[in-house]
């Protein structure tokens, strides 16, 4: 699997990730923090703050990974210098 992500910038893919876990932790934390009567303002400022932390949390570290698997190359591939890459 990981063989289909080389060369590839990881960083669209972690930021989606980062940002799905922290709107889904975010509302869990939400409910749990009404039930014990914090003010609305204060709900929503943390789970805003935790989805966009982690967003940029999964961005970052989708890019820095992205070095770290360079492409590899595809035997027996005879592309012309005029053929489209793909």
């Amino acid at each position: 699997m990981m063989n289909k992500l080389r060369g590839r910038n990881l960083a669209h893919p972690g930021c989606l990730i980062g940002t799905t876990t922290g709107l889904v932790l975010g509302i869990v934390l939400a409910g749990i923090l009404a039930n014990l009567n914090v003010p609305l303002n204060a709900d929503l400022l943390i789970w805003l703050g935790l989805t966009v932390v982690l967003g940029v949390i999964g961005w970052v570290s989708g890019s820095s990974l992205s070095s770290r698997f360079p492409a590899l190359e595809e035997k027996g591939v005879d592309a012309g210098p005029d053929s489209p890459a793909g």
